[in-house]
């Protein structure tokens, strides 16, 4: 059975994925208005991720018989004074969740926790993933953005995204 720190815990998190699929779509739609629609798509796509990790979240309380809280979500702020600077706020969310799965799986071990532990054990694998996504799209951006050329060549890149 999970205490009821670590479902509070579990809980928040479902919360902190619904709002990266919010901040993922917020950034999209920036893109979107900007007419570069291979960055807005990819943001649009990693915002259906956020809230396929909520869900997973979701099922793993309710496979253990825990009722999911949901709370309010945040609004993300979508002020980004240039174009690099929403792959910078996603870079550094991705950071924050990382941390707080982290955290999530300190707290089951502390308890030994193991059905949790393994259970995050893919969170922890999916984190390197989308922390390295998202350092790449920073440095991409960092070497080809600042030419209309290169900018469009990673807009064309970043829609063959599926």
């Amino acid at each position: 059975m999970i205490s009821r720190k670590l479902s509070e815990k579990l809980n928040e998190q479902i919360n902190k994925e619904i709002y990266s699929a919010y901040l993922y779509q917020d950034i999209s739609n920036y893109y979107a208005v900007k007419g570069l629609k291979g960055f807005s798509k990819w943001f649009a796509i990693q915002s259906g991720e956020e809230l396929d990790h909520a869900r997973k979240i979701n099922g793993y309380l309710l496979d253990e018989g825990i009722t999911p809280v949901l709370g309010a979500i945040a609004a993300p702020d979508s002020r980004f004074e240039d174009l690099k600077a929403p792959l910078v706020a996603a870079y550094e969310h991705e950071k924050f969740i990382t941390s707080s799965i982290n955290d999530i799986f300190r707290a089951a071990d502390d308890e030994g926790d193991y059905r949790t532990k393994r259970f995050l054990g893919w969170f922890i694998d999916e984190q390197a993933e989308e922390e390295k996504n998202a350092s790449d799209l920073v440095t991409e951006y960092d070497l080809f953005g600042s030419t209309s050329q290169g900018l469009f060549m990673l807009d064309s890149k970043l829609g063959e995204r599926k």
